[in-house]
């Protein structure tokens, strides 16, 4: 079977990306009508608990039949070109991951990654290491440093990164994205001097003096360094997004959710991007394109709208950020920060500017897909809602929705909503977040169970870069709400708990239905896309933490494997 290459960027093999012969063979048998029995492995469909089938034959892309294998061999005898034996293994509808920055995830894995990195010193390190080895005048941008990991929360600030080079503009990227600190060389290549004044909805930091200390805080601010990045043209976008589905392939999505429109030169740039790759190279991936809501009106002007598009590249809703990040205490709460008084979080809006956002999606005839990790930030969304509802059949969406008051809850859940949220968030975000979040405002957060019982539709992702795009990472969190490889064996949140079964709607029906799309995709019946998801064991059979053990071996999507492990 065709196997996923990994396509380097220096050779730029992403030219010549191919299938196997057999492959390509189908897919002019596909153009003749022909399918493909699906057989020999557990076949769940996810329509309801436990629910299986034997065998699965698909046609042009659609699941055209379920059942038995004599059935199906019988009933389709003539139209069977290609017969899959699974070996065992366990066939799942294909994983989608709700929200994500495809591009960003791509840079990721590109960039200096400081993610895994347990302490500042080890960060200081590597861009030492770094800069030795680039040249002097380029920027070196790395990613994800979490001061929350360390043994010293001490940030990173500009006089030590000035220590490290004087020659390199550097910046560091938070892993929520929503900070970033920089050196004197990078202000000055962004022209940014000491007197600058902050813009409405970001935070510029600086020292107890008054001069500028590097700090970044929402897209407001970060963008005065990130506008002046060198580097950012059509074949690193392409780069970026090349790598990042690659990945996707290997870790078992068939598609995803993703918020990049706004952030690589504007909107035209990057979707080119996505066509160039997805596209006319023929990497087939789901991608559902939330757009920025200041990337709205180039959308429109190209003449884009609500799930046009392409096969694979849809357009989605409106992307609106009300607030920022818990992490860097830019979350807008409605209580301050317990280990800072003086700030309860950032509003990016006003109430009012909101509205008026809310409004240029509906005048476009779409839902708005709305960033609130914060309780006041949550509010002021479902005042929008009320105020002004979507048009009958369409469901907003509420990214993240961590903290959350109880009275919210109850509003959220008379309304045509949806929580896209990212299980892990929780052991990434506990036990730190407990001293910054006021105890009253966690009892009722991060409660993917309450959400649930109390009816809302829940769809789950990853924010990756922010991060792992692993999905079963996700799922295990879901499942039992504890940390990985750490001696820390806390449950956080034992009651809201999900089952195997929950946790991986989350990814499938959950993921389908945030963008209305779930009378087609999101499980395995008649009538439905042929994307599947092929593990290397039955993750319905093993304990919780064995689910770690769980590894994707093959990712179809509309009929094409796109990734065989075997």
């Amino acid at each position: 079977m065709g196997k996923s290459i990994n396509m380097g960027i220096r050779d730029m093999r992403w030219y010549t990306y191919c299938i196997s012969a057999q492959q390509q063979s189908f897919n002019k048998e596909c153009k003749a009508g022909m399918g493909t029995l699906w057989f020999n492995g557990s076949i769940y469909t996810m329509v309801k608990e436990n629910d299986q089938v034997e065998a699965v034959f698909t046609e042009k892309g659609v699941i055209v039949d379920t059942g038995s294998l004599d059935h199906l061999k019988n009933e389709h005898a003539g139209n069977i070109s290609r017969e899959i034996d699974l070996k065992g293994q366990t066939m799942l509808p294909g994983l989608v991951d709700s929200h994500l920055h495809l591009v960003g995830h791509g840079e990721r894995l590109l960039r200096l990654d400081l993610s895994l990195m347990d302490s500042r010193e080890s960060i200081m390190k590597s861009l030492r290491e770094k800069c030795l080895k680039t040249p002097a005048g380029k920027w070196i941008v790395a990613e994800g440093w979490n001061e929350n990991e360390w043994p010293r929360p001490e940030l990173i600030l500009r006089d030590e990164l000035d220590a490290i080079s004087a020659d390199h503009p550097i910046v560091l990227k938070r892993i929520c994205r929503h900070a970033l600190v920089v050196n004197s060389r990078a202000l000055l290549e962004a022209d940014i001097k000491e007197d600058i004044k902050e813009p409405s909805g970001g935070v510029i930091c600086r020292y107890p003096d008054g001069r500028l200390n590097g700090l970044f805080k929402e897209s407001q601010a970060q963008n005065l360094i990130l506008d002046s990045l060198s580097g950012i043209d059509q074949e690193y976008i392409e780069n970026a997004l090349t790598e990042a589905i690659e990945d996707a392939y290997k870790l078992g999505l068939t598609g995803g959710h993703t918020e990049d429109l706004h952030y690589y030169n504007g909107f035209m740039p990057t979707y080119q991007a996505f066509k160039s790759v997805i596209e006319d190279r023929e990497m087939a991936f789901r991608a559902n394109l939330l757009v920025h809501h200041e990337a709205f009106e180039e959308m429109l002007a190209a003449g884009g709208g609500y799930q046009k598009g392409t096969r694979y590249i849809k357009f989605d809703s409106m992307k609106i950020f009300t607030d920022g990040s818990l992490g860097g205490r830019t979350a807008l709460l409605s209580e301050p920060y317990v280990d800072q008084k003086n700030t309860n979080g950032v509003a990016i809006f006003t109430e009012r500017e909101l509205q008026e956002w809310v409004k240029k999606a509906r005048a476009a005839g779409m839902p708005i897909a709305v960033h609130a990790i914060g309780d006041l930030a949550f509010e002021y969304v479902l005042n929008a809602i009320e105020a002004l509802p979507p048009k009958k059949g369409q469901r907003d969406r509420l990214i993240h929705a961590q903290i959350v008051r109880p009275e919210l809850l109850e509003r959220a859940a008379k309304l045509p909503v949806i929580f896209d949220i990212q299980p892990g968030f929780v052991p990434s975000d506990f036990p730190w977040v407990e001293e910054k979040v006021p105890a009253d405002l966690l009892e009722s957060s991060y409660a993917w169970r309450t959400y649930l019982n109390l009816g809302i539709i829940c769809a789950g992702g990853s924010d990756a870069p922010i991060e792992p795009l692993n999905p079963i990472l996700g799922i295990h969190a879901a499942v039992t709400r504890m940390k990985i490889n750490s001696e820390d064996r806390t449950v956080y949140g034992l009651s809201e708990r999900l089952s195997v079964f929950e946790a991986f709607a989350l990814y499938t029906k959950g993921s389908a239905a945030a963008i209305g799309q779930e009378k087609r995709r999101g499980v395995i019946n008649k009538g439905y896309d042929a994307d599947f998801t092929v593990f290397n064991l039955d993750v319905f059979a093993v304990a919780p933490d064995d689910l770690l053990k769980a590894e994707a071996v093959m990712t179809v999507i509309d009929d094409k494997i796109m990734y065989d492990k075997n």
